[in-house]
């Protein structure tokens, strides 16, 4: 996750990529955040729905040279024949776009998750955790306790 506001949750990626096809044939998706150390975790299910160019040529432009690079040069989820070869990619692009800005490239964009539920999980002894459900209903969130 990059960024989030009261529309919803943002993350990048290359749509090319396992998760962008995923997201091309199904747009309700999940975003989990598990804190083992603290026993904690958050689970955010909604609809992922592509950001503005702009939203997107934004968030790179303030990526790292490396990272932008490296965006370019990654075919993200298929197989790699070796390290070598991606950083003789990565090279290559950073030789082409030596002396200008690195423009982000056409199948690399955004997704913001809008919401639908948030569930808040608490460990506790026995597995008797704590369970908490905020769901939207129309543009009101109400919450509920789940069992374990």
């Amino acid at each position: 996750m990059k960024a989030y506001d009261q529309r919803g949750f943002v993350f990048y990626t290359n749509t090319g990529s396992r998760k962008g096809r995923d997201i091309r044939e199904n747009k309700s998706v999940a975003l989990l955040f598990h804190w083992k150390s603290l026993k904690r975790q958050v689970r955010i299910t909604g609809a992922a729905e592509q950001v503005d160019e702009e939203e997107a040529d934004i968030y790179f432009a303030s990526r790292s040279r490396g990272s932008q690079a490296g965006a370019w040069a990654s075919k993200q989820s298929d197989h790699l024949q070796s390290r070598y070869s991606l950083e003789e990619s990565i090279r290559e692009f950073e030789k082409n776009f030596a002396d200008k800005a690195i423009p982000r490239p056409p199948f690399w964009t955004g997704y913001r998750v809008v919401p639908r539920e948030i569930e808040f999980w608490e460990e506790e002894d026995f597995r008797l955790h704590n369970r908490i459900l905020y769901s939207l209903e129309g543009s009101v969130w109400s919450k509920s306790l789940l069992y374990p």
